[in-house]
């Protein structure tokens, strides 16, 4: 796939222009034609869907998930939850968000996924090399200057993963909307092994 970004004065003349070629997996799993059905990603991905949909049969199962767990984790690409966890569909909610951090958006999804879809644990996974633990609250005000409003959400950037999946459990365990806060563990997946190592809360 190839991007051009055209380069421009603040009249929005056109002066230059930069061919950028951009490799992603899907790109490289095979030929350019062959990865990418029309121009974008995107068309990727809904051709995808279609071979997906042509041999999909209905699971008949509810939304409430068949272990009753919940799992919070980073978005990081490199993370596939549930080979790793062992998961089959239907098995557990999967909430993902930069740093796998417990936000209020967070604890939104908790609450509903307890109070009205019967979970009770939850698993909490952070991971080794986060982006997160690269920069610092700073990257507010660097958008501030960027786009002239400051955001109202919180980086949640650390330093010490182990510390902050601590924190994470704590949130989960304090929270008053939550019904079942007894059994909330917490883990870092080593992105180079594939394993899981526990946190004690303590």
């Amino acid at each position: 796939m190839t991007l051009f970004f055209p380069s421009h004065d603040r009249t929005g003349i056109a002066v230059t222009s930069t061919v950028v070629p951009m490799t992603t997996s899907a790109s490289a799993a095979a030929s350019p034609e062959a990865a990418i059905r029309g121009n974008t990603v995107t068309d990727r991905l809904v051709g995808a869907n279609e071979q997906y949909a042509s041999a999909f049969t209905d699971p008949g199962m509810d939304a409430r998930p068949v272990l009753h767990v919940a799992v919070v984790a980073c978005m990081d690409a490199r993370l596939d939850l549930h080979k790793a966890l062992g998961l089959e569909l239907g098995d557990c909610h999967t909430i993902r968000n930069a740093g796998g951090v417990v936000t209020d958006d967070v604890i939104r999804s908790l609450t509903i996924s307890q109070r009205k879809l019967g979970t009770r644990s939850v698993v909490l996974i952070h991971h080794t090399g986060c982006g997160l633990e690269a920069i610092t609250e700073d990257f507010r005000t660097e958008l501030e200057m960027e786009v002239g409003q400051r955001p109202a959400w919180a980086v949640e950037a650390f330093r010490d993963v182990d510390q902050d999946v601590r924190q994470s459990m704590q949130r989960v365990r304090t929270s008053p909307f939550l019904l079942h806060t007894d059994d909330v563990r917490g883990f870092v997946f080593d992105v180079k092994t594939g394993l899981l190592r526990e946190i004690d809360p303590a």
